[in-house]
């Protein structure tokens, strides 16, 4: 990977942009920019971005409530994926949850999206429910996975 050239840090108010341009990219149903401002003032809420050359080539978000964490995006832009930018990411943000006191993360992905499916599992998530037309553009499910960040079964 280029990784050499990706820096990974927490988002901030000049990243919005980019970030939107990515959201806009890779999602059928983008968050608006908006939202992603609203996110930078949530104190709930961490978004971490990959820079490369001044530009965003990818971010994950999470929520953290009491001892468990909530992975509310991750993308990756169309030309830096297959590199691992999604896995570094990941694992950024599982350390920075893992440092707050996190002990479980959750997140939802489309049933049909076998890339983020197979990150996930490699990275010890497990499905474990199924939301039901949770996707607003084409009522696709999703399932629900979790990560024991102690490595036990949740």
């Amino acid at each position: 990977m280029a990784g050499d050239s990706v820096i990974l840090r927490r988002m901030n108010a000049g990243d919005v942009d980019g970030v939107c341009l990515i959201e806009e990219r890779v999602f059928p149903s983008p968050w608006s920019r908006q939202s992603f401002v609203e996110e930078m003032h949530n104190d709930l809420a961490v978004y971490i971005v990959a820079e490369s050359q001044g530009r965003i080539a990818g971010y994950i978000g999470a929520w953290h409530v009491l001892d468990e964490g909530h992975i509310t995006n991750l993308a990756v832009d169309t030309h830096w994926r297959r590199q691992g930018l999604g896995r570094r990411l990941l694992e950024t943000m599982e350390t920075l949850l893992r440092k707050e006191g996190i002990e479980r993360i959750t997140l939802e992905v489309r049933v049909s999206n076998d890339s983020a499916l197979s990150l996930y599992r490699r990275q010890g998530y497990r499905e474990r429910g199924l939301r039901k037309r949770y996707y607003q553009d084409n009522g696709e499910d999703a399932y629900i996975m979790w990560k024991h960040m102690k490595g036990e079964t949740p």
